[in-house]
């Protein structure tokens, strides 16, 4: 085996689609980035119809942008993902708009890493040159501010 084989993974970035729980009446959302396992998806009782994630086994990773309002944005979304199951969820506030939970005091741009421990989200904020540690991308080099410069 070459030491630079990669194994490749069943999973997808989505493009298209939502993020609900099925158990209950809430609001779906559509995320920045969500990497989805097509294995699992097949389990799910509404991807095929309406395109629709209503099982967190299917969602392996969740990112989302801090933008204008935060409360809508990402600030209600930390207890939904807990609660479909979503293991690892990144919230990049690289404006530090958000709240002081997630970004801490004083305000500043902030990577929170929420990291699915017994159905709560343990939550890691980094900043500046801080290394970014990935249950999900266990092989990822990346710092807190290399993704929150990203694109600007």
């Amino acid at each position: 085996m070459c030491p630079d084989r990669r194994e490749k993974l069943p999973w997808f970035v989505l493009q298209q689609g939502l993020l609900r729980p099925s158990d209950m009446g809430m609001t779906a959302f559509r995320s920045d980035v969500a990497v989805i396992d097509r294995n699992e998806l097949t389990k799910g009782v509404l991807w095929s119809e309406q395109s629709i994630l209503t099982l967190g086994s299917s969602v392996k990773f969740v990112a989302e942008v801090v933008r204008r309002n935060w409360q809508n944005g990402c600030a209600c979304k930390v207890e939904d993902f807990a609660v479909l199951g979503i293991p690892e969820y990144w919230i990049a506030d690289y404006a530090g708009l958000g709240g002081t939970r997630h970004i801490g005091k004083p305000k500043q741009p902030t990577l929170s890493i929420c990291t699915l421990v017994n159905g709560e989200y343990e939550i890691q904020q980094l900043r500046g040159n801080q290394s970014i540690v990935s249950l999900t991308f266990p092989n990822l080099r990346l710092t807190a501010e290399q993704v929150l410069k990203a694109g600007r």
